[in-house]
Protein backbone atom coordinates (compact mmCIF):
# COMPACT_ATOMS: atom_id res chain seq x y z
CA UNK A 1 0.00 0.00 0.00
CA UNK A 2 1.66 3.33 -0.91
CA UNK A 3 1.66 6.19 1.43
CA UNK A 4 -0.97 8.13 -0.02
CA UNK A 5 -2.94 5.70 0.23
CA UNK A 6 -2.37 4.78 3.87
CA UNK A 7 -3.61 9.00 4.91
CA UNK A 8 -7.08 10.03 5.56
CA UNK A 9 -8.29 13.19 3.57
CA UNK A 10 -7.59 16.33 5.96
CA UNK A 11 -11.56 17.36 5.08
CA UNK A 12 -12.36 13.99 6.93
CA UNK A 13 -9.87 14.29 9.14
CA UNK A 14 -10.62 17.29 10.32
CA UNK A 15 -14.47 16.59 10.19
CA UNK A 16 -14.14 13.74 12.86
CA UNK A 17 -12.19 16.45 15.34
CA UNK A 18 -15.38 18.67 14.96
CA UNK A 19 -18.01 16.45 15.13
CA UNK A 20 -15.90 15.16 18.59
CA UNK A 21 -15.62 18.73 19.92
CA UNK A 22 -18.90 19.34 19.17
CA UNK A 23 -20.48 16.41 21.44
CA UNK A 24 -17.36 16.54 24.25
CA UNK A 25 -17.01 20.11 24.64
CA UNK A 26 -20.48 22.07 24.40
CA UNK A 27 -22.75 20.15 26.23
CA UNK A 28 -23.16 23.55 29.11
CA UNK A 29 -23.98 25.16 25.79
CA UNK A 30 -26.36 23.60 24.35
CA UNK A 31 -27.98 22.90 28.17
CA UNK A 32 -27.76 27.03 28.96
CA UNK A 33 -29.63 27.55 25.26
CA UNK A 34 -32.43 24.73 25.76
CA UNK A 35 -33.18 26.80 29.06
CA UNK A 36 -33.58 29.82 27.25
CA UNK A 37 -34.61 29.17 23.83
CA UNK A 38 -38.32 29.57 23.27
CA UNK A 39 -40.17 26.34 22.52
CA UNK A 40 -41.55 25.22 19.11
CA UNK A 41 -40.31 25.33 15.60
CA UNK A 42 -38.14 28.67 16.00
CA UNK A 43 -36.68 27.01 19.36
CA UNK A 44 -34.97 23.77 16.93
CA UNK A 45 -34.34 26.13 14.13
CA UNK A 46 -32.42 28.03 16.45
CA UNK A 47 -30.70 24.84 18.16
CA UNK A 48 -30.08 23.31 14.99
CA UNK A 49 -28.22 26.50 13.54
CA UNK A 50 -26.61 26.62 16.64
CA UNK A 51 -25.04 23.12 15.91
CA UNK A 52 -24.17 23.43 12.27
CA UNK A 53 -22.36 26.84 13.12
CA UNK A 54 -20.14 25.41 15.71
CA UNK A 55 -19.64 22.18 13.34
CA UNK A 56 -18.69 24.09 10.59
CA UNK A 57 -16.24 26.80 12.43
CA UNK A 58 -14.32 23.85 14.17
CA UNK A 59 -14.07 22.41 10.61
CA UNK A 60 -12.73 25.10 9.28
CA UNK A 61 -10.14 25.52 11.94
CA UNK A 62 -8.63 22.19 12.19
CA UNK A 63 -8.75 22.58 8.67
CA UNK A 64 -6.88 25.69 8.09
CA UNK A 65 -4.43 25.01 10.98
CA UNK A 66 -3.27 21.80 9.42
CA UNK A 67 -2.72 22.88 5.91
CA UNK A 68 -1.19 25.93 6.47
CA UNK A 69 1.44 24.44 9.22
CA UNK A 70 1.35 20.81 8.81
CA UNK A 71 2.74 19.34 12.41
CA UNK A 72 3.03 22.51 14.12
CA UNK A 73 -0.61 22.64 12.90
CA UNK A 74 -1.48 19.65 14.96
CA UNK A 75 0.14 21.02 17.83
CA UNK A 76 -2.16 23.53 18.18
CA UNK A 77 -5.07 21.72 17.37
CA UNK A 78 -3.76 19.54 20.44
CA UNK A 79 -3.47 22.47 22.40
CA UNK A 80 -7.14 23.50 22.02
CA UNK A 81 -8.04 20.53 22.72
CA UNK A 82 -6.41 20.69 26.07
CA UNK A 83 -7.43 23.95 26.36
CA UNK A 84 -10.69 22.80 25.65
CA UNK A 85 -11.04 20.10 28.39
CA UNK A 86 -9.51 22.75 31.13
CA UNK A 87 -12.07 25.24 30.65
CA UNK A 88 -14.82 22.31 30.27
CA UNK A 89 -13.47 21.27 34.13
CA UNK A 90 -14.23 24.77 35.25
CA UNK A 91 -17.41 25.14 33.61
CA UNK A 92 -18.63 21.96 34.64
CA UNK A 93 -17.23 22.07 38.45
CA UNK A 94 -17.92 25.45 38.99
CA UNK A 95 -20.26 26.97 36.81
CA UNK A 96 -17.92 29.94 35.53
CA UNK A 97 -18.23 32.16 32.10
CA UNK A 98 -15.02 32.30 29.68
CA UNK A 99 -15.10 35.66 29.05
CA UNK A 100 -12.61 38.38 28.70
CA UNK A 101 -12.59 38.58 32.51
CA UNK A 102 -12.14 35.55 33.09
CA UNK A 103 -9.42 34.93 30.92
CA UNK A 104 -7.50 38.13 32.97
CA UNK A 105 -7.91 35.93 36.23
CA UNK A 106 -6.11 32.98 34.36
CA UNK A 107 -3.31 35.18 32.74
CA UNK A 108 -3.08 36.74 36.06
CA UNK A 109 -3.10 33.70 38.35
CA UNK A 110 -0.10 31.77 39.93
CA UNK A 111 0.76 28.26 40.02
CA UNK A 112 0.09 28.42 44.31
CA UNK A 113 -3.35 29.47 43.20
CA UNK A 114 -3.94 27.18 40.13
CA UNK A 115 -2.66 23.96 42.27
CA UNK A 116 -5.67 24.50 44.51
CA UNK A 117 -7.78 23.35 41.44
CA UNK A 118 -6.23 19.83 40.78
CA UNK A 119 -8.33 16.85 41.65
CA UNK A 120 -8.41 13.58 40.43
CA UNK A 121 -11.52 14.70 38.48
CA UNK A 122 -9.52 17.35 36.69
CA UNK A 123 -7.12 14.85 35.19
CA UNK A 124 -9.70 13.03 33.59
CA UNK A 125 -11.07 15.78 31.63
CA UNK A 126 -7.47 15.98 30.53
CA UNK A 127 -6.56 12.51 29.62
CA UNK A 128 -9.78 11.63 28.46
CA UNK A 129 -10.92 14.87 26.76
CA UNK A 130 -7.51 15.77 25.46
CA UNK A 131 -4.63 12.89 25.32
CA UNK A 132 -6.85 10.62 24.32
CA UNK A 133 -7.95 12.57 20.76
CA UNK A 134 -4.80 13.73 20.68
CA UNK A 135 -3.35 10.31 19.69
CA UNK A 136 -5.86 10.05 17.16
CA UNK A 137 -4.69 13.64 16.05
CA UNK A 138 -0.94 12.62 15.90
CA UNK A 139 -1.64 9.28 15.00
CA UNK A 140 -3.37 9.34 12.35
CA UNK A 141 -1.41 10.52 8.84
CA UNK A 142 -3.39 13.25 6.92
CA UNK A 143 -3.56 14.15 3.14
CA UNK A 144 -3.38 17.95 2.84
CA UNK A 145 -4.39 18.03 -0.86
CA UNK A 146 -3.54 21.13 -3.18
CA UNK A 147 -4.41 24.59 -3.10
CA UNK A 148 -7.75 24.38 -5.00
CA UNK A 149 -9.02 21.90 -2.55
CA UNK A 150 -8.02 24.12 0.71
CA UNK A 151 -9.61 27.41 -1.75
CA UNK A 152 -12.54 25.08 -2.01
CA UNK A 153 -13.11 23.70 1.97
CA UNK A 154 -12.89 27.43 2.76
CA UNK A 155 -15.39 28.88 0.01
CA UNK A 156 -17.78 26.49 1.08
CA UNK A 157 -17.23 27.26 4.94
CA UNK A 158 -17.39 30.88 4.76
CA UNK A 159 -20.75 30.21 2.01
CA UNK A 160 -21.92 27.72 4.64
CA UNK A 161 -21.85 30.20 7.64
CA UNK A 162 -22.86 33.26 5.55
CA UNK A 163 -26.27 31.41 4.94
CA UNK A 164 -26.76 29.79 8.72
CA UNK A 165 -25.85 33.63 10.23
CA UNK A 166 -27.96 35.48 7.92
CA UNK A 167 -30.69 33.30 7.37
CA UNK A 168 -31.75 33.41 10.99
CA UNK A 169 -31.52 37.41 11.07
CA UNK A 170 -35.02 37.07 12.68
CA UNK A 171 -33.17 35.18 15.87
CA UNK A 172 -30.45 37.70 15.58
CA UNK A 173 -32.01 39.93 19.13
CA UNK A 174 -32.88 36.90 20.33
CA UNK A 175 -28.85 35.80 20.09
CA UNK A 176 -27.77 39.57 21.15
CA UNK A 177 -29.41 39.31 24.66
CA UNK A 178 -28.03 35.98 25.04
CA UNK A 179 -24.62 36.43 23.80
CA UNK A 180 -22.22 36.87 26.46
CA UNK A 181 -23.32 33.55 28.27
CA UNK A 182 -23.72 31.29 24.97
CA UNK A 183 -20.69 33.03 23.82
CA UNK A 184 -18.34 32.25 26.87
CA UNK A 185 -19.58 28.33 26.57
CA UNK A 186 -17.97 28.01 22.67
CA UNK A 187 -14.93 26.17 22.96
CA UNK A 188 -12.41 26.74 21.83
CA UNK A 189 -13.31 29.87 20.58
CA UNK A 190 -14.19 31.37 24.17
CA UNK A 191 -11.36 31.46 25.53
CA UNK A 192 -9.69 32.60 22.04
CA UNK A 193 -11.32 35.39 21.50
CA UNK A 194 -11.53 36.14 25.00
CA UNK A 195 -7.87 36.48 25.64
CA UNK A 196 -7.04 38.01 22.72
CA UNK A 197 -9.58 40.93 23.50
CA UNK A 198 -7.95 40.95 27.60
CA UNK A 199 -4.40 41.35 26.14
CA UNK A 200 -5.85 44.23 23.76
CA UNK A 201 -7.65 45.88 27.21
CA UNK A 202 -4.06 45.65 29.19
CA UNK A 203 -2.14 46.91 25.63
CA UNK A 204 -5.21 50.10 26.04
CA UNK A 205 -4.30 50.39 29.76
CA UNK A 206 -1.69 52.89 31.11
CA UNK A 207 1.58 52.00 31.40
CA UNK A 208 2.77 54.84 33.29
CA UNK A 209 0.62 56.11 36.28
CA UNK A 210 -0.94 59.07 35.43
CA UNK A 211 0.33 61.45 38.44
CA UNK A 212 -2.45 63.29 40.62
CA UNK A 213 -1.70 66.59 41.85
CA UNK A 214 0.81 67.43 44.41
CA UNK A 215 -0.58 67.19 48.10
CA UNK A 216 0.55 69.08 51.41
CA UNK A 217 0.16 67.34 54.77
CA UNK A 218 -1.19 69.97 57.22
CA UNK A 219 0.21 68.72 61.02
CA UNK A 220 2.93 66.25 61.39
CA UNK A 221 1.28 64.62 64.18
CA UNK A 222 2.43 60.96 64.73
CA UNK A 223 -0.70 59.21 62.75
CA UNK A 224 -0.96 55.28 61.79
CA UNK A 225 -3.32 54.28 59.29
CA UNK A 226 -3.22 50.22 58.32
CA UNK A 227 -5.38 49.22 55.23
CA UNK A 228 -5.97 45.35 55.35
CA UNK A 229 -7.38 44.33 51.71
CA UNK A 230 -9.73 41.00 51.91
CA UNK A 231 -10.15 38.33 49.58
CA UNK A 232 -13.23 37.22 48.36
CA UNK A 233 -15.06 38.43 51.90
CA UNK A 234 -18.35 38.40 51.86
CA UNK A 235 -20.04 40.85 53.46
CA UNK A 236 -23.59 38.04 55.01
CA UNK A 237 -21.44 35.71 56.42
CA UNK A 238 -19.79 38.65 58.79
CA UNK A 239 -21.77 38.26 62.18
CA UNK A 240 -21.01 41.65 62.72
CA UNK A 241 -23.87 42.38 60.20
CA UNK A 242 -26.50 39.46 61.17
CA UNK A 243 -24.81 36.65 60.45
CA UNK A 244 -25.94 34.02 62.80
CA UNK A 245 -22.94 32.16 63.43
CA UNK A 246 -19.98 33.93 65.13
CA UNK A 247 -17.43 34.62 62.68
CA UNK A 248 -16.39 37.95 64.24
CA UNK A 249 -15.57 37.06 67.65
CA UNK A 250 -12.38 39.04 67.94
CA UNK A 251 -13.35 42.72 66.15
CA UNK A 252 -16.73 42.75 68.25
CA UNK A 253 -14.24 43.18 70.87
CA UNK A 254 -12.45 46.10 69.02
CA UNK A 255 -15.43 48.67 68.74
CA UNK A 256 -14.94 48.35 64.79
CA UNK A 257 -17.45 50.20 62.69
CA UNK A 258 -19.67 48.00 59.95
CA UNK A 259 -20.17 49.95 56.79
CA UNK A 260 -22.31 48.33 54.08
CA UNK A 261 -20.48 48.59 50.83
CA UNK A 262 -20.48 47.60 47.12
CA UNK A 263 -17.54 45.98 45.14
CA UNK A 264 -16.35 47.74 41.73
CA UNK A 265 -15.61 44.29 40.62
CA UNK A 266 -15.74 40.81 40.90
CA UNK A 267 -12.17 39.83 40.59
CA UNK A 268 -9.08 40.85 42.15
CA UNK A 269 -6.76 42.99 40.64
CA UNK A 270 -9.93 45.25 39.30
CA UNK A 271 -11.13 45.41 42.85
CA UNK A 272 -8.20 46.58 44.30
CA UNK A 273 -7.37 49.26 41.65
CA UNK A 274 -10.91 50.50 43.08
CA UNK A 275 -9.76 50.52 46.65
CA UNK A 276 -6.72 52.45 45.88
CA UNK A 277 -7.86 54.75 43.33
CA UNK A 278 -8.85 58.16 43.83
CA UNK A 279 -12.15 57.70 41.13
CA UNK A 280 -13.68 55.09 39.30
CA UNK A 281 -11.83 55.00 35.89
CA UNK A 282 -10.26 52.67 33.35
CA UNK A 283 -7.57 54.64 33.35
CA UNK A 284 -4.24 53.89 35.96
CA UNK A 285 -3.80 56.92 37.87
CA UNK A 286 -1.54 57.27 41.43
CA UNK A 287 -2.33 55.15 43.58
CA UNK A 288 -2.97 55.64 47.20
CA UNK A 289 0.35 54.14 48.96
CA UNK A 290 2.22 55.90 46.38
CA UNK A 291 0.65 59.20 46.39
CA UNK A 292 0.90 58.88 50.14
CA UNK A 293 4.96 58.49 49.93
CA UNK A 294 5.51 61.17 47.72
CA UNK A 295 3.61 63.67 49.77
CA UNK A 296 5.49 62.44 53.10
CA UNK A 297 3.67 60.10 54.48
CA UNK A 298 6.18 56.50 55.41
CA UNK A 299 4.40 53.58 53.61
CA UNK A 300 4.91 50.01 53.15
CA UNK A 301 3.14 47.05 51.74
CA UNK A 302 3.23 43.50 52.40
CA UNK A 303 0.99 40.51 50.75
CA UNK A 304 -0.16 37.22 50.32
CA UNK A 305 -1.53 37.95 47.08
CA UNK A 306 -1.45 39.84 43.51
CA UNK A 307 -3.28 41.50 41.30
CA UNK A 308 -2.08 45.06 42.32
CA UNK A 309 -1.32 48.02 40.31
CA UNK A 310 2.58 49.17 40.38
CA UNK A 311 3.70 49.78 44.10
CA UNK A 312 6.39 52.22 45.10
CA UNK A 313 6.87 53.04 48.80
CA UNK A 314 9.60 52.43 51.25
CA UNK A 315 9.28 48.27 51.42
CA UNK A 316 7.11 45.83 49.24
CA UNK A 317 7.55 42.63 50.75
CA UNK A 318 5.82 39.19 49.77
CA UNK A 319 4.54 37.02 52.41
CA UNK A 320 7.77 34.55 51.17
CA UNK A 321 10.06 37.48 51.61
CA UNK A 322 8.88 37.96 55.18
CA UNK A 323 9.16 34.19 56.02
CA UNK A 324 12.72 34.38 55.15
CA UNK A 325 13.68 37.72 56.96
CA UNK A 326 11.84 37.04 59.96
CA UNK A 327 12.46 34.21 62.54
CA UNK A 328 8.54 34.62 64.00
CA UNK A 329 6.71 34.04 60.39
CA UNK A 330 6.72 30.64 61.23
CA UNK A 331 3.65 29.22 60.22
CA UNK A 332 4.92 28.67 56.52
CA UNK A 333 1.35 28.32 55.21
CA UNK A 334 -1.24 30.96 56.65
CA UNK A 335 -1.64 34.81 55.50
CA UNK A 336 -0.89 35.16 59.91
CA UNK A 337 2.68 35.30 59.18
CA UNK A 338 1.76 39.20 57.17
CA UNK A 339 1.60 40.25 60.85
CA UNK A 340 5.45 39.27 61.53
CA UNK A 341 7.34 41.89 62.97
CA UNK A 342 4.38 44.49 61.69
CA UNK A 343 5.31 46.42 65.09
CA UNK A 344 8.99 46.93 63.76
CA UNK A 345 7.63 47.36 60.32
CA UNK A 346 5.17 50.75 61.53
CA UNK A 347 8.34 52.24 63.42
CA UNK A 348 11.47 51.40 60.57
CA UNK A 349 10.69 54.79 58.60
CA UNK A 350 11.79 57.86 59.45
CA UNK A 351 8.33 59.87 58.94
CA UNK A 352 5.98 60.82 61.74
CA UNK A 353 2.94 59.10 59.48
CA UNK A 354 3.00 55.81 58.75
CA UNK A 355 0.86 54.07 56.18
CA UNK A 356 0.59 50.28 55.30
CA UNK A 357 -1.45 47.92 53.56
CA UNK A 358 -1.42 44.42 54.02
CA UNK A 359 -2.69 42.44 50.81
CA UNK A 360 -4.65 39.16 52.21
CA UNK A 361 -5.51 35.68 50.22
CA UNK A 362 -7.60 34.09 53.24
CA UNK A 363 -10.92 33.75 51.95
CA UNK A 364 -9.94 32.70 48.52
CA UNK A 365 -11.66 28.97 47.57
CA UNK A 366 -11.89 26.70 46.18
CA UNK A 367 -9.91 24.90 49.51
CA UNK A 368 -10.75 26.97 52.10
CA UNK A 369 -9.93 24.97 54.62
CA UNK A 370 -6.58 25.11 53.72
CA UNK A 371 -6.38 28.71 54.50
CA UNK A 372 -6.68 28.64 57.92
CA UNK A 373 -4.47 26.98 61.21
CA UNK A 374 -6.55 23.75 62.91
CA UNK A 375 -7.23 25.73 65.83
CA UNK A 376 -9.54 27.82 63.86
CA UNK A 377 -11.80 25.72 62.38
CA UNK A 378 -14.81 25.98 64.84
CA UNK A 379 -17.36 25.64 62.71
CA UNK A 380 -17.81 21.42 61.20
CA UNK A 381 -17.88 19.36 59.39
CA UNK A 382 -15.94 21.22 56.76
CA UNK A 383 -15.36 21.01 53.00
CA UNK A 384 -11.82 19.37 52.13
CA UNK A 385 -12.14 19.11 48.41
CA UNK A 386 -11.78 21.71 45.61
CA UNK A 387 -14.62 20.23 43.65
CA UNK A 388 -16.55 22.68 45.37
CA UNK A 389 -20.07 21.42 43.57
CA UNK A 390 -20.21 17.74 45.42
CA UNK A 391 -19.63 18.50 49.05
CA UNK A 392 -22.97 19.57 51.46
CA UNK A 393 -23.66 23.38 51.40
CA UNK A 394 -23.28 23.04 54.84
CA UNK A 395 -19.90 21.65 54.87
CA UNK A 396 -18.77 24.89 52.39
CA UNK A 397 -20.10 27.40 54.66
CA UNK A 398 -18.26 26.00 57.20
CA UNK A 399 -14.97 25.90 55.61
CA UNK A 400 -15.67 29.64 54.32
CA UNK A 401 -16.94 30.54 57.74
CA UNK A 402 -13.98 29.31 59.63
CA UNK A 403 -11.72 31.05 56.93
CA UNK A 404 -13.60 34.53 57.83
CA UNK A 405 -13.02 33.78 61.81
CA UNK A 406 -9.27 33.96 60.86
CA UNK A 407 -9.49 36.43 58.87
CA UNK A 408 -11.27 38.51 61.59
CA UNK A 409 -8.80 37.01 64.37
CA UNK A 410 -6.10 39.11 61.86
CA UNK A 411 -7.75 42.37 61.68
CA UNK A 412 -8.24 41.98 65.65
CA UNK A 413 -4.20 41.57 65.63
CA UNK A 414 -3.53 44.34 63.67
CA UNK A 415 -6.12 46.87 66.05
CA UNK A 416 -4.05 45.13 68.85
CA UNK A 417 -0.35 46.08 67.54
CA UNK A 418 -1.62 49.72 66.97
CA UNK A 419 -3.00 50.16 70.12
CA UNK A 420 0.61 49.36 71.44
CA UNK A 421 1.95 52.01 70.18
CA UNK A 422 -0.09 54.58 71.73
CA UNK A 423 -0.22 57.08 68.47
CA UNK A 424 -3.74 58.42 66.87
CA UNK A 425 -4.64 54.96 64.65
CA UNK A 426 -7.11 54.07 62.40
CA UNK A 427 -7.58 50.39 60.60
CA UNK A 428 -9.58 49.76 58.22
CA UNK A 429 -10.60 46.12 56.80
CA UNK A 430 -12.13 46.27 52.55
CA UNK A 431 -12.97 43.26 50.63
CA UNK A 432 -11.77 43.10 46.96
CA UNK A 433 -15.10 41.24 46.17
CA UNK A 434 -17.39 38.87 47.27
CA UNK A 435 -17.86 35.07 46.93
CA UNK A 436 -20.44 32.49 45.01
CA UNK A 437 -21.29 29.46 47.68
CA UNK A 438 -23.35 27.51 45.42
CA UNK A 439 -26.28 29.68 45.37
CA UNK A 440 -27.67 29.48 41.99
CA UNK A 441 -24.76 27.09 40.80
CA UNK A 442 -22.73 29.83 41.34
CA UNK A 443 -18.75 29.26 42.98
CA UNK A 444 -16.31 31.52 43.30
CA UNK A 445 -16.46 35.18 41.60
CA UNK A 446 -15.53 36.48 38.58
CA UNK A 447 -19.08 36.58 36.82
CA UNK A 448 -19.00 39.78 34.75
CA UNK A 449 -19.83 42.59 36.94
CA UNK A 450 -23.17 43.27 34.75
CA UNK A 451 -24.86 40.29 35.64
CA UNK A 452 -23.09 39.04 38.43
CA UNK A 453 -24.85 38.23 41.69
CA UNK A 454 -24.89 40.04 44.99
CA UNK A 455 -23.21 37.27 46.46
CA UNK A 456 -20.12 38.51 44.14
CA UNK A 457 -21.31 42.30 45.43
CA UNK A 458 -21.54 42.56 48.60
CA UNK A 459 -18.43 43.49 51.21
CA UNK A 460 -17.50 44.62 54.06
CA UNK A 461 -16.43 47.37 54.88
CA UNK A 462 -14.72 47.59 58.74
CA UNK A 463 -13.28 50.50 60.19
CA UNK A 464 -11.30 51.22 63.41
CA UNK A 465 -10.37 54.22 64.87
CA UNK A 466 -8.35 55.74 68.24
CA UNK A 467 -9.12 58.96 68.09
CA UNK A 468 -12.82 59.03 70.07
CA UNK A 469 -13.01 62.62 68.64
CA UNK A 470 -13.31 61.37 64.85
CA UNK A 471 -16.23 61.42 64.42
CA UNK A 472 -17.83 59.02 61.63
CA UNK A 473 -21.28 59.45 59.50
CA UNK A 474 -23.86 57.01 59.71
CA UNK A 475 -24.29 55.79 55.37
CA UNK A 476 -26.22 53.97 54.58
CA UNK A 477 -23.92 52.67 51.90
CA UNK A 478 -20.59 52.97 50.86
CA UNK A 479 -18.21 51.85 48.13
CA UNK A 480 -14.33 51.25 47.35
CA UNK A 481 -13.67 54.52 46.64
CA UNK A 482 -14.28 55.46 49.49
CA UNK A 483 -10.90 53.97 51.44
CA UNK A 484 -8.83 57.19 49.23
CA UNK A 485 -10.36 59.71 50.79
CA UNK A 486 -11.08 58.50 54.06
CA UNK A 487 -7.32 58.04 54.22
CA UNK A 488 -6.38 61.53 53.11
CA UNK A 489 -9.03 62.97 56.00
CA UNK A 490 -7.19 60.82 58.26
CA UNK A 491 -3.77 62.23 57.69
CA UNK A 492 -4.99 65.80 57.17
CA UNK A 493 -3.54 65.47 53.70
CA UNK A 494 -4.60 68.77 51.72
CA UNK A 495 -4.96 68.25 48.19
CA UNK A 496 -6.88 69.36 44.71
CA UNK A 497 -8.81 65.97 44.46
CA UNK A 498 -9.72 64.88 48.02
CA UNK A 499 -13.97 64.75 47.82
CA UNK A 500 -14.89 65.23 51.82
CA UNK A 501 -18.55 63.16 50.28
CA UNK A 502 -15.93 60.25 49.75
CA UNK A 503 -15.01 60.19 53.59
CA UNK A 504 -16.68 58.37 56.10
CA UNK A 505 -14.56 61.17 58.75
CA UNK A 506 -17.02 63.54 59.96
CA UNK A 507 -14.72 66.30 60.69
CA UNK A 508 -16.73 69.43 61.43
Amino acid sequence: MSETARKVPLAAWSLALAVFTLVAFHVPFFRHLLANVESGPNGIVITVTAALLLLVLDFLLYYVLVWLLRFVGKCLVAFTLFGDAVMLYFVNNYDVLVTDEMMGNVFRTQYSEASGFFSFSFILYVLLLCVVPCIYVFGRKVDCGSWKKLLGWVGGCVAALLVLVFGNMKNWPWIDRNSTELGSLLMPWSYIVNSFRYQAAERRKNVQEIPLPDAALTDDSPDICILIIGESARRDHFSLYGYPKETNPYTVQDSVKAYVADASATYTAEGVKAILEYKDTDVLYEILPNYLYRTGIDAFWRTSNWGEPPVHVRSYETIGDLRKRLPEATTGRYDGDLLAGLKEEILAGDRDKVFGVIHTYTNHGPAYNTNYPPEFEVFTPVSSTVEMSKVSQEELFNAYDNSIVYTDWMVHSVISTVKELGRRACVLFVSDHGESLGENNLYMHGVPYSMAPREQLDIPFLVWTSDKSLRMKDLPKVGQHHVFHTVLDFFHVESPIFDEELSIFDQD
